[in-house]
């Protein structure tokens, strides 16, 4: 299989990244947690197998959210940062199954995506299905870097397998990249509960020579915890927030795809999305067969 490529994907992303935290840390509040380290995080609360809500928020209230939240949570610390920048690119068939399925709410749900950690360098291939309750469980396969944006032999066979196991009738030679989402992360979890919060801003979709952005001055927050909600599901309810059925990638490809059908996901993204110029190096390009 010869990889997929994204165009402008090079290695070293970090450029122009690093100080453009504008929803970052020290806005939100979660500079005055006490921080946790990626490890402390992954064994209290990786939450491979879980139940995820999500919110959209104004930076006002997602602010009170992190100030409420610091009895019980920590953020995630990387050597003094509280943020990381990420970007995925997600894979599917030319007819959009993937997309398709989420859209529909199928039972059998599934995607593919290369997740970039910006700062770190680090890459992984996931996949992520639906069980029978509804739950989320996500496999992962560590890549380097220069891996994000394709597939090669190794992860087309991880993906495969995947798929085959979970009896979703695609394969992993006939997926092509379809968009680029990219955005800040802050995340807090709950070491005793083993669950986790995370607050995403600055969140871009690109596809070819298209591109829309979350509006300013608001953030996308998701809850990653059991069937049941968690105290800071409450949290979110007593602040208002009700809990919205979105995806990045099925809103990527609402906005970005004409001709699509209209559907729910749609018609929430125009109201908190906005279409803007292209950006530099966001193209997407499909492999060579």
């Amino acid at each position: 299989m010869t990889p997929a490529t994204l165009r402008g994907a090079a290695p070293d992303m970090t450029a122009g990244l690093l100080g453009a935290d504008l929803l970052g840390a020290d806005l939100l509040g979660a500079d005055l947690l006490e921080g946790a380290t990626l490890a402390e995080v992954d064994r209290a609360a990786a939450l491979q197998h879980r139940t995820d809500r999500k919110y959209l928020l104004p930076v006002a209230a997602a602010a009170r959210l992190v100030s409420q939240l610091a009895p019980t949570h920590r953020v995630l610390d990387l050597d003094g940062r509280r943020s990381t920048s990420y970007r995925s690119v997600y894979f599917d068939t030319r007819g959009l199954a993937a997309w398709r399925g989420h859209a529909q709410r199928r039972r059998k749900r599934w995607k593919v995506r290369t997740r970039l950690y910006v700062e770190d360098g680090l890459c992984r291939t996931e996949v992520k299905t639906k069980d029978g309750r509804g739950a989320t469980v996500k496999h992962s396969l560590t890549v380097p870097g220069t891996a994000h944006g394709t597939l090669d032999r190794e992860q087309a066979r991880f993906i495969g397998g995947i798929l085959a196991r979970e009896a979703i009738a695609h394969r992993a030679d006939a997926l092509v990249p379809t968009a680029d989402v990219r955005y800040r992360r802050i995340a807090l979890a709950d070491l005793t509960a083993g669950t986790r919060v995370t607050l995403d801003s600055e969140l871009t979709f690109h596809r070819e020579n298209l591109t829309a952005s979350l509006a300013p001055g608001w953030v996308l927050v998701e809850t990653k915890g059991t069937p049941r909600p968690a105290p800071a599901d409450r949290l979110l309810h007593r602040l208002g927030a009700r809990e919205v059925s979105v995806s990045k990638y099925v809103t990527a490809l609402a906005l970005l795809v004409p001709g699509l059908p209209d559907n729910d996901v749609r018609r929430l993204a125009r109201t908190h999305f906005t279409r803007s110029a292209p950006a530099a190096g966001a193209t997407i390009t499909e492999p060579t067969r």
